[in-house]
């Protein structure tokens, strides 16, 4: 099995410290130590896959390199008993596509503590289009609702509404009952923001206060910021009493300055969102409830399918522009 020759995309470093991508050939045997081998069917693209596979060393520290942070498919060999072959599993977050060896190839080899059974009502397909996205966003969801926010308490706020994170939490959030206000930078996607579920939409400039003031008039029950930043920071002085905010991407900014008004005043609550090392029963009931209770009916209104692996390289250019809008996969086997 170790001489199998698959396809997969390689990042490379120049001589000039400039980094090439490419689909090429790898073996089997070139694959790091794990317990699982997993032939990829599916893959998604997100944020920090784009950023890796530009040669970003704050993601990924040593080229060549194959990236791709969620991959779905089946296992065709395993010394763990609780994975057997022709088991369907996905796998997200840990160090795959990082500095393990990821989902933008044919195969994947993994500890087998990475490995998540696909759960019951979703297919290995669905599974990609929430990857790291959808579980993130989930989870974020999981952490509003678990700290009290309610529907009757208010709307809530989404930052960064058409990417990945945001579509699928203004999605979850709708089908929740919640009255959902979504910001975005692309005014000219509001009727998309409509259709997965937002009420109100809002100008990334407006809600992103300038005027120094610690507070804010309150407006949100909760909030699910995936952008960070001084809009996190506004969100955070515009949150009701008592009210949550969470926190899981750094877009805009990896920094926020604001003052500790709203938490001792307003009670507001900020919490970090980890979805990479997030512990295995927890992991279990997010993915559980993506494929049960907040199983989405837009799954295809906020997806694009890639059908191959050379048709990522326009895709990964386009995230980094910002002109991504939802969740976009690439089918990787049959």
């Amino acid at each position: 099995m170790d001489d199998i020759a698959f396809k997969a995309m390689i990042v490379e470093e120049t001589a000039d410290k400039h980094f090439v991508r490419r689909i090429g050939e790898r073996r089997v045997r070139d694959l790091p130590e794990g317990q699982v081998l997993i032939q990829v069917r599916y893959s998604s693209l997100n944020y920090k896959d784009a950023l890796s596979a530009s040669g970003n060393k704050g993601v990924t520290r040593k080229y060549p390199h194959t990236p791709g942070i969620d991959a779905a498919g089946v296992v065709v060999d395993s010394s763990e008993p609780a994975c057997q072959p022709g088991d369907q599993v996905l796998v997200t977050g840990f160090d795959l596509g990082m500095n393990t060896s990821g989902g933008y190839a044919e195969y994947i080899r993994v500890p087998a503590a990475w490995v998540v059974p696909l759960p019951a009502n979703l297919s290995l397909r669905e599974s990609m289009i929430y990857g790291t996205a959808g579980f993130t966003a989930a989870l974020s969801c999981c952490r509003l609702l678990e700290s009290g926010v309610a529907p009757d308490q208010g709307p809530v706020l989404v930052t960064g509404a058409t990417g990945g994170v945001g579509s699928i939490a203004v999605a979850i959030l709708a089908k929740a009952g919640f009255a959902v206000a979504a910001v975005t930078t692309k005014p000219g996607e509001a009727p998309y923001l409509h259709q997965i579920g937002a009420q109100e939409i809002i100008a990334a400039a407006d809600a992103d206060d300038q005027s120094g003031r610690p507070m804010l008039k309150p407006r949100w029950a909760g909030v699910v910021d995936t952008v960070g930043g001084n809009i996190l920071a506004t969100a955070i002085k515009t949150t009701r009493y008592g009210g949550t905010v969470t926190c899981c991407g750094n877009v805009t900014s990896g920094e926020l300055h604001t003052s500790i008004y709203p938490f001792i005043l307003n009670g507001v609550s900020l919490l970090g969102i980890d979805s990479v090392n997030c512990p295995t029963p927890l992991r279990l009931r997010v993915w559980e409830k993506l494929a049960d209770a907040w199983k989405l009916e837009h799954l295809e209104t906020i997806t694009t399918e890639l059908p191959n692996l050379e048709a990522l390289d326009e895709r990964i250019g386009l995230l980094l522009q910002g002109k991504s809008r939802g969740r976009a996969i690439v089918k990787i086997s049959d």
